[in-house]
């Protein structure tokens, strides 16, 4: 299978982890508290993966200065996006309880949850891209700990999206048309930068890792303390040390 095609059903395939999410908290009435988990869990993934899969291998790349400029970027650039959309109405885009607000409480918030899940998503299907530029091959570790974060991000947000009284049409049409979009977003990634300088990669790379960094911090860490409180860190903890250890072992 040619580069860019696996670029692209990788991406996809991350990104339909957030389908399966959805599809698990419309069906059943998952419990707050398991939410809460999960979503702990899944940031501590993402967390391991940030700092041994991508700032670490930026910086072998490219050096520190790209890396640590590239990062900086990223997570500036996601809170300005990010505090945008919370005033349209997406603040609690990944919250599993009542604080989403429903079209008729906040007219167009629809379509800022869909914004905002869209910019939750694209840094972490452009770095499975640049893993292919890198390495010739999509990074284990990394595709693992994005799938796995999707599926509590998806639940907890469907969650959310169904007590504010949104209904299937909407729902899995804006999870499977982020699911689409990742393998898209993977696939420029791929294309755009096949052949860049490991400066400008490990630039990149870090934009997408510090955006990735600001997500966690701003729409799952929230969720998962809202419940688990004491418990979010130890949680976190094991999220992480899996993540560590599938990437000792895919190393």
């Amino acid at each position: 299978m040619p580069l860019w095609l696996q670029a692209f059903a990788w991406g996809a395939i991350a990104g339909g982890a957030l389908v399966i999410g959805a599809a698990i908290a419309w069906k059943w009435k998952v419990p707050p508290r398991t939410v809460s988990f999960v979503m702990a869990f899944g940031a501590g993934v993402l967390i391991s993966a940030l700092a041994f899969e991508l700032v670490g291998e930026a910086e072998d790349v490219g050096g520190l200065v790209p890396t640590a400029s590239g990062f900086l970027v990223g997570a500036v650039t996601y809170v300005g996006a990010n505090a945008v959309l919370a005033r349209k109405g997406a603040q609690h885009r990944k919250r599993s309880g009542n604080q989403q607000p429903s079209e008729a409480d906040s007219g167009g918030s629809g379509n800022a949850i869909a914004l905002g899940a869209l910019l939750d998503g694209i840094p972490e299907s452009v770095v499975l891209g640049l893993g292919l530029v890198a390495g010739g091959a999509v990074n284990p570790a990394v595709l693992i700990a994005i799938f796995i974060s999707n599926v509590p991000e998806g639940l907890s947000s469907t969650a959310g999206m169904k007590t504010a009284g949104r209904g299937s049409r909407y729902v899995f049409g804006l999870w499977g048309g982020i699911a689409l979009i990742s393998g898209l977003a993977a696939l420029a990634g791929y294309s755009l930068l096949a052949g860049a300088s490991g400066v400008t990669v490990a630039f990149i790379t870090a934009i997408a890792a510090g955006a990735i960094l600001a997500m966690v911090a701003d729409t799952m860490i929230p969720e998962a303390f809202e419940r688990q409180h004491m418990f979010t860190g130890l949680i976190a903890a094991l999220g992480f040390l899996t993540a560590f250890v599938v990437h000792e072992v895919s190393g």
